[in-house]
């Protein structure tokens, strides 16, 4: 059992330090210090956990982690034991350790009268740890069924997919439209929050268990080396769409046209492209610039690290909606995830944020030349009735030289492999599925955001498993692969 008294002795929430500002934003590495398997810090915050009698820790991850008994085991210094817990429910507690919201621990039952248990920070370093003392070994199937499945798209749902598919002996191909493998983990996600180490170590790891990756091969497109759906369907057993969410949301003003504009994740891959030691022409670059940041979310503060690591003149994020409050609003009551103001790494680093902001209108004055962007015309909102309501007196223009759309993803492309498998999309540009996670395609399967819309990456993680046993129970009637119990987050055709 847990410490009795672990949450008396040690009040205070202890996080892994973080480089200092001045020096982490001249390079790309990740941000936190390491905390080691002797750290006295990490077993004083797993004594915190109080094993509760009902852990609502549990209902506020997707994947269903075991936390309260990889919290204790830690607490025992067992490493051994706290990875195979980890891996029980996560294929991947590295990368959820790092880049996860972490609703686990707005639902803790300590947060209540207390600061939270560090639950993300502990399943790091659980997992870190293992790597370092040669825990992570390959779980190589003992038999194989003769099936073969194409998963396509290689992130996190597709990777979790891919491996519990080849772990219970199936023949698996992951393919990926990039020259590398891990989707946004890859390209979407800075270093300076993962570096990428992290995932190439977990490919290997796939490889040595029998995964086949495919990378640069466009599924659905039309250039050199693609292949269509229908040749997935004569090729494969199941395939299983794991393409993410991808198609940009826009900005429907005036002034859209105009060059230095740019959705959020072009400038996020070019950025990580040459951070991977690529060459990339005419790489769009915040140097010098006023960057005005359209969007509130995790993607336009990864915009704004990057943004003051490239040496922006001033950096500026823009968020339609009203200031947050510090404390857990009423209507959004323990164990909820609270909607509430907080401060990212990026954001520790500088720039400015502006709350409850319109963009009217981009501009030019033409001294850049080539109708370039040089401005934006900002205008106050009042949202108490839901929408957005422009308040009189209060348009200003801000200089802006590059300007960077992080508005979210509106689903995935309606042509291409979808088209060409013939599977249903919804009006929110979701690929229709049953709660099987099977399409309207026979042996067409759909995990991660393709199905479920934008989200988070334990959402992503846990349906690629539940997905996973619903293709193994589609080829051999059974299923012995554990799968998270998920609510009902399917879309369902009419």
């Amino acid at each position: 059992m847990a410490d009795p008294q672990g949450f008396l002795k040690y009040r205070e929430r202890e996080l892994p330090a973080r480089r200092p500002v001045p020096v982490r934003i001249l390079d790309n590495r990740e941000v936190y210090t390491r905390r080691l398997e002797d750290s006295p810090a990490l077993t004083r915050q797993a004594s915190r956990c109080m094993d509760c009698g009902v852990p609502f820790c549990h209902n506020g991850c997707p994947l269903g982690n075991l936390i309260p008994e990889w919290n204790e085991l830690t607490r025992r210094e067992d490493f051994a034991g706290a990875i195979e817990r980890l891996h029980a429910t996560n294929n991947f507690p590295e990368w959820t350790g790092r880049l996860c919201p972490a609703p686990c621990e707005t639902a803790c039952v300590l947060g209540i009268n207390q600061p939270a248990v560090t639950i993300k920070q502990i399943e790091q370093s659980i997992a870190d740890n293992a790597w370092d003392l040669s825990l992570v070994e390959p779980q190589i199937p003992e038999r194989l069924t003769g099936s073969t499945v194409a998963v396509i798209g290689s992130g996190p749902a597709g990777l979790a997919a891919a491996q519990q598919l080849t772990r219970a002996g199936h023949t698996v191909a992951v393919y990926e439209k990039d020259d590398r493998v891990g989707g946004l983990l890859t390209y979407g996600i800075p270093d300076f929050k993962m570096e990428k180490v992290q995932v190439d170590r977990r490919i290997e790891q796939m490889e040595a268990e029998g995964t086949r990756f495919r990378p640069g091969v466009d599924v659905g497109g039309t250039g050199e080396g693609a292949l269509s759906g229908q040749d997935l369907l004569e090729r494969y057993d199941a395939v299983v769409l794991a393409v993410g969410s991808t198609v940009p949301r826009e900005l429907p003003v005036p002034g859209r046209d105009l060059g230095g504009i740019h959705p959020a994740m072009e400038y996020l891959v070019q950025h990580n492209r040459v951070v991977a030691g690529q060459d990339v022409p005419d790489q769009i670059l915040a140097t010098g610039k006023d960057v005005v940041i359209i969007g509130g979310g995790d993607t336009g503060s990864d915009c704004l690290g990057t943004a003051l690591r490239q040496g922006a003149r001033s950096v500026t994020q823009i968020d339609i909606n009203p200031l947050p409050s510090v404390e857990r609003p009423g209507d959004q009551p323990w164990p909820t995830y609270p909607k509430i103001y907080r401060v990212s790494t990026s954001h520790e680093e500088g720039g400015e944020r502006v709350y409850a902001t319109s963009t009217v209108e981009l501009l030019s004055d033409g001294s850049a030349g080539g109708g370039q962007v040089t401005h934006l015309r900002l205008v106050n909102v009042d949202r108490t009735s839901g929408t957005a309501v422009p308040i009189e007196g209060t348009e200003r223009v801000v200089p802006a030289q590059l300007v960077l759309l992080a508005l979210g993803f509106a689903g995935v492309p309606r042509g291409g492999l979808v088209e060409q498998l013939g599977v249903e999309v919804d009006e929110r540009g979701r690929v229709v599925r049953d709660e099987t996670f099977a399409t309207s395609v026979p042996g067409v399967f759909v995990a991660g955001d393709a199905g479920r819309g934008q989200s988070l990456i334990v959402w992503a993680i846990a349906e690629g498993r539940a997905a996973a046993a619903a293709v193994d129970t589609y080829l051999g009637g059974e299923t012995d692969l554990p799968a998270p119990i998920l609510p009902s987050t399917v879309s369902v055709s009419a």
